[in-house]
């Protein structure tokens, strides 16, 4: 029997903060690829991908998006709502950058590492097993296979492709060529009317994993910040350490949600810049 692939799942975003949904997101991408078998597969075969990890990954502090709270803040946020999860974790490294990381930069880099430790796997299953006369077992099937990355994302994030100046084409191919995307659709989106629509997305359609949520949620973090600074309750949207941590730390205030009110995103602004020196 052909052993599954092994999947990685990277999500990129504020977390600001970690909500429920945010979580249910790699919950149902896990899911469906589980359930998915492609056409070169034997038949009755459970899945032709096995999701080994979920990655969250939050922006750093200079992407200018109002409201956006210290890193570090949305880094503990995100380590306290998934204390529960045994294969989803926060990785701060994106988060740390100096400057706005491009989400295929972000993606490279976590390739990169999954590259490192498959090839440690592989050293290691080699000195544990060398190789042997024929016994009848396979060591092919003992050997480490490298994982596939892919994105992960809300039907939002995928429709924001055409959002001008906001994505460079290369990247979006890149992104969609080479990893693939693994989206969550929501209420009033049509992702694959998207995908239709655009030429790069229909030619690496294969590629895009569409899931649809049956149990709607449309908790955003938005929402829930907005309540925390009209003194709402936000219990069970949230999880209830996160919540202490917002209480403790007075993390969302009137005065954050106005932080870097008015600015553009930073790639808007370098696309902007680009624009500029182009002309000059």
């Amino acid at each position: 029997m052909r052993s599954r692939i092994p999947v990685i799942l990277l999500a990129c975003g504020s977390f600001n903060p970690t909500t429920n949904m945010h979580m249910r997101l790699f919950e149902l991408a896990r899911d469906h690829l589980h359930q998915t078998v492609e056409d070169t597969y034997i038949p009755k075969f459970p899945g032709s991908y096995q999701v080994i990890e979920g990655i969250m990954s939050p922006v750093s502090d200079s992407y200018g998006k109002k409201g956006l709270v210290s890193a570090r803040h949305r880094v503990a946020m995100a380590k306290l709502a998934l204390e529960t999860s045994d294969w989803i974790r926060v990785d701060p490294w994106e988060s740390k950058q100096d400057t706005w990381t491009e989400t295929v930069k972000v993606l490279r880099h976590h390739y990169n590492e999954a590259l490192r430790a498959f090839e440690s796997k592989k050293e290691f299953t080699r000195n544990k097993h060398p190789t042997k006369s024929s016994t009848g077992d396979s060591l092919s099937c003992q050997q480490p296979v490298l994982p596939e990355l892919k994105l992960l994302c809300g039907a939002d994030f995928l429709q924001s492709f055409k959002t001008p100046s906001l994505w460079k084409e290369e990247d979006i191919k890149e992104i969609v060529g080479n990893f693939g995307l693994v989206c969550i659709s929501r209420v009033g989106s049509d992702p694959s009317q998207f995908i239709q629509e655009s030429d790069l997305l229909s030619k690496f359609q294969h590629n895009i994993f569409l899931v649809r949520e049956w149990i709607q949620n449309e908790v955003s973090a938005t929402q829930i910040r907005s309540a925390v600074c009209r003194g709402l309750s936000v219990k069970y949207l949230i999880p209830d350490s996160v919540i202490a941590y917002i209480a403790q730390h007075n993390i969302y205030t009137a005065e954050s949600e106005r932080r870097s009110e008015g600015h553009l995103l930073q790639p808007l602004r370098l696309q902007n810049t680009t624009i500029n020196r182009l002309r000059d």
